[in-house]
């Protein structure tokens, strides 16, 4: 619809001052052309429908002012560091156990990637197994070493009473993302 086909002479009809009097007369007219009861069953769905908009309009406050809450607490999180773990390269465990073979004769090192596994033939053992363990344990900068299976005794089967597999892997960490 353009501006130039708009009918103007429609539209003085409604700006007219007689057609606030027709709006008048008709509201006074009202209660007796629907009667008292649609009134009435009006009233109260306007009234419903008046508390459901109070009420919506209170959870929308309420909704508005915690996602403000929200946007303020992540505001206020701070920038971690990431922490990863690789398993150690299998000539960096070899050179180790390679040197703890020569401090620990009484018990027997072998390198399997990147795990370390100590046995003992006899639980007389026990002190060396334990400093070998720490030894390990304290192997290299950076290390993270984990126990992923030990036994004693019989546990062990025949060729061991002491027994130990340590995973080792080397733990990086990482600058956070800066924000902004």
């Amino acid at each position: 619809m353009d501006f130039k086909s708009f009918d103007f002479n429609a539209l003085k009809k409604y700006l007219d001052p007689k057609a606030a009097d027709d709006l008048n007369a008709f509201l006074e007219k009202l209660p007796q052309n629907a009667g008292q009861t649609a009134l009435i069953a009006a009233g109260i769905a306007w009234g419903a429908a008046a508390a459901l908009g109070l009420y919506t309009a209170v959870q929308t406050q309420t909704m508005i002012e915690m996602r403000a809450k929200l946007k303020e607490t992540k505001a206020l999180k701070p920038a971690v560091p990431t922490i990863t773990e690789k398993p150690i390269d299998k000539a960096s465990v070899e050179k180790f156990v390679s040197s703890a073979k020569e401090i620990y004769r009484g018990i027997d090192i072998k390198a399997n990637g990147s795990q370390v596994i100590i046995t003992a033939r006899s639980t007389s053992n026990f002190t060396e197994f334990r400093e070998a363990l720490g030894h390990v344990q304290n192997g290299g900068k950076g290390w993270r070493v984990s126990l992923e299976k030990m036994c004693v005794g019989r546990e062990c089967g025949k060729n061991a009473k002491l027994s130990a597999t340590l995973k080792v892997n080397k733990v990086t960490v990482t600058e956070p993302k800066k924000k902004g």
